[in-house]
């Protein structure tokens, strides 16, 4: 059990790396590009990779945050509850979280299908949209994961 928590939180870790990276590159960007503004030389597209790259920053960040429970939580309703009522309410708010990401996973993939078979693009740079449905859909799939190890730390007594 420790070795697949440890894997899924290795690979979590990863996204989240992909997520800091892109991130980097989206403020680089905006800012080579207001700079280059002043010289009246824009790069082009600017809006499109920004809009691409927060998209891949949010989805990929995702499963790592949930992971290390970065999220908002207000706790301070369950907080007087049993451990036991506790464990409860977390197993089924998990389960709800799970359905909810597989849905949007779900839906994602079938998105990115359709982008993919129309063949749309950006206006500008004529860059395909299907990658980033699919990337954030698999990383939709990847947060069930993270919340699914949720309950092997509930049953295990290691949750909070």
């Amino acid at each position: 059990m420790e070795g697949f928590l440890n894997k899924i939180k290795g690979f979590s870790g990863f996204l989240n790396i992909i997520a800091g990276i892109t991130l980097t590159l989206m403020m680089s960007i905006t800012v080579a590009d207001v700079i280059l503004r002043y010289f009246r030389k824009p790069i082009v597209g600017t809006y499109e990779l920004v809009a691409f790259s927060g998209a891949v920053v949010i989805g990929f960040s995702l499963p790592f945050t949930s992971w290390i429970r970065g999220h908002i939580y207000v706790d301070f309703i369950i907080s007087g509850f049993s451990k036991k009522m506790r464990n409860a309410f977390n197993v089924i708010t998990r389960c709800m979280v799970i359905w909810l990401f597989l849905m949007i996973g779900w839906n994602l993939i079938k998105y990115g299908m359709d982008l993919q078979r129309s063949g749309e693009v950006s206006l500008t740079l004529q860059m395909p949209f299907y990658p980033v449905a699919y990337g954030i859909g698999i990383c939709c799939f990847i947060q069930c994961l993270v919340i699914g190890c949720d309950f092997l730390k509930i049953f295990g007594g290691k949750y909070e």
